[in-house]
């Protein structure tokens, strides 16, 4: 398995965490593409997990897509991408291993103390260099959105922060986190599943994470539109039938189908997303689409 565990030793003087600037050659393109597999990369990303709970990610990133992209990726390259999971209790100081204090001012919930964060964030900048970024799970950061995650997959270095109780003290926030990212407005008990949604949107995005490299391109969110509606076998199920183009072979037929259903839907439920300026003004082709050269029975 690639998912490590365990303190990283190495006492001394460390030196505040600075992102390291990106890799020469990394250009800006368009929507869909800003994703790891459009650059033909060769290294995979390593994704260093902070948290006071780990047996709370465990499970997740030894399952399913996530887990075997983890262990052994979809082809015979091995694994696409490395998670690290630090137990925040190890750099703890003191008789009790505390993590967490009251706030100054008095109120209500309890705050994640400096001291044991920014040890455990220079011990790694110590043993792997500066990464790229040092992302804090909070509701009050940007949104995570799907191009957020297309340009993650593009870096070869992270580290994320789950927050809990109230959330960690700002002093850390201020001068050790790079970004602050929220996967939506509402508050959770702490960040620990924020930051396994984050994994699992970039880990997916690697080349070799996925059976079919090209299947993420036609996910959600990926032009600025939902997804168009899917079918499978078997072709009438109680009486509904799957719509006829799908099954007529004619592969740019079906990508103009697929683009109108998507535009549709996205009117209908996500007006919001066909108000930027990138919302597509016309279909894809074929290839785009991925279509199958098969007729589907």
């Amino acid at each position: 398995m690639t998912i490590g565990e365990g303190r990283l030793l190495g006492e001394g003087n460390h030196s505040p965490i600075a992102p390291r600037a990106p890799a020469r050659g990394r250009q800006v393109i368009p929507s869909w593409e800003k994703c790891s597999w459009s650059e033909n990369r060769q290294s995979k990303v390593t994704i260093d997990l902070i948290t006071a709970l780990p047996q709370v990610v465990r499970g997740p990133l030894e399952s399913g897509i996530l887990g075997r992209a983890l262990e052994d990726g979809a082809g015979d390259d091995g694994p696409v991408a490395e998670v690290r999971v630090h137990d925040l209790r190890d750099y703890a100081e003191g008789r009790h291993d505390q993590i967490d204090d009251y706030p100054f001012g008095g109120g209500g919930g309890m705050v994640l103390k400096p001291g044991p964060l920014v040890r455990c964030l220079e011990a790694l900048a110590e043993k792997h260099g500066a990464p790229d970024d040092v992302i804090y799970l909070a509701p009050d950061g940007e949104r995570f959105t799907q191009k957020a995650a297309n340009r993650l997959s593009r870096s070869d270095y992270l580290v994320l922060v789950a927050g809990r109780y109230k959330g960690i003290d700002e002093r850390v926030r201020r001068r050790w986190i790079t970004r602050e990212i929220s996967i939506g407005d509402y508050v959770l008990s702490g960040g620990e599943l924020p930051a396994l949604v984050l994994i699992d949107a970039v880990v997916r995005l690697q080349p070799g994470a996925l059976g079919d490299a090209r299947s993420a391109l036609t996910d959600s969110f990926q032009d600025d539109l939902l997804d168009a509606p899917v079918y499978t076998r078997p072709a009438s199920f109680r009486g509904m039938e799957v719509p006829a183009v799908l099954r007529s072979g004619d592969h740019e037929r079906i990508a103009r189908w697929r683009f109108d259903e998507s535009l549709r839907r996205t009117r209908a439920r996500r007006p919001d997303l066909l108000a930027g300026e990138d919302a597509p003004s016309e279909r894809p082709s074929p290839e785009d689409d991925g279509a199958s050269s098969e007729k589907t029975a």
